[in-house]
């Protein structure tokens, strides 16, 4: 890791520590059982006919790079939003320091929406997909290029196991290999490389030409137009992950629909 990614996951390590004194990890675990049952989000992100594109729409408060995209982020009202747009799901960024996410945006978004929802974050602890579900994510964000090939397999493992889905994040035809060998359901293509957070749209291009058949694929990053969307179906892509371009925009459910065009639902 380097860069960026290295200090983030730096970063992520100390929030761990203190959160583990906050709430110990046996105490969530108890916990569990009064949470809410999580949706099915890989029927959300499942193409159908009337839905052959599903798109999955982020809440971003600010990136890194480009820092605040949103001035006074109404989560409520995005999410809302979002489902009456025709998104199939929605991605939450929980990450605090970096991109001014927040674990509690999850429960706002599954108050006002029956969409399921995705934790985005930088997951490198067990603890972390156990906080997860506890927080009434239906899916979270395994991200290869900063786990171990058999960390990744366990957290594949343990978040089924509590009846999440997971998408698997891959850059390159290596995590590729990584994500197969962990028997990953839904695989999401990262255009920006995490390392220099270049985006190019062409890696999906690229990598979906190695992919076997009975995988949902996601293509990550970069996706502003009506255009990138078409060359992304057309090479096979089942969803797409959209953030900066939708919560930029002067109307995110606008943006949305010209997104996902005219495909019923």
């Amino acid at each position: 890791m380097e860069g960026l990614l290295a200090k983030i996951v730096e970063n992520k390590k100390v929030e761990l520590r203190e959160e583990r004194l906050k709430l110990p990890l046996k105490e969530m675990k108890s916990r569990l059982c009064d949470i809410e049952p999580p949706r099915d989000f890989y029927a959300s992100v499942t193409p159908t006919d009337d839905k052959p594109l599903r798109l999955i729409a982020e809440i971003k408060k600010s990136s890194p790079l480009k820092g605040l995209l949103v001035e006074d982020l109404k989560v409520d009202d995005l999410a809302k939003i979002y489902e009456e747009a025709g998104a199939s799901a929605i991605s939450v960024l929980t990450e605090r320091r970096f991109f001014s996410g927040d674990p509690r945006y999850i429960k706002k978004v599954k108050g006002v929406t029956r969409l399921p929802v995705l934790r985005k974050d930088f997951l490198i602890d067990e603890y972390q997909i156990y906080e997860a579900r506890y927080i009434g994510a239906d899916a979270v964000l395994l991200i290869t290029s900063i786990l171990e090939q058999s960390i990744l397999s366990d957290f594949i493992s343990l978040s089924a196991g509590l009846g999440m889905s997971n998408i698997v994040e891959i850059h390159n035809e290596r995590e590729l290999e990584m994500a197969l060998k962990a028997e990953a359901r839904i695989i999401g293509i990262n255009n920006r490389d995490l390392t220099t957070f270049k985006v190019d749209i062409n890696t999906t291009l690229r990598i979906i030409k190695e992919m076997p058949k009975g995988k949902i694929v996601i293509s990550e990053s970069g996706i502003d137009t009506g255009d990138d969307v078409k060359r992304l179906m057309n090479a096979g892509v089942h969803a797409i992950l959209v953030g900066e371009a939708i919560v930029t925009s002067t109307n995110p459910g606008e943006k949305i629909k010209e997104l996902i065009g005219n495909q019923g639902g």
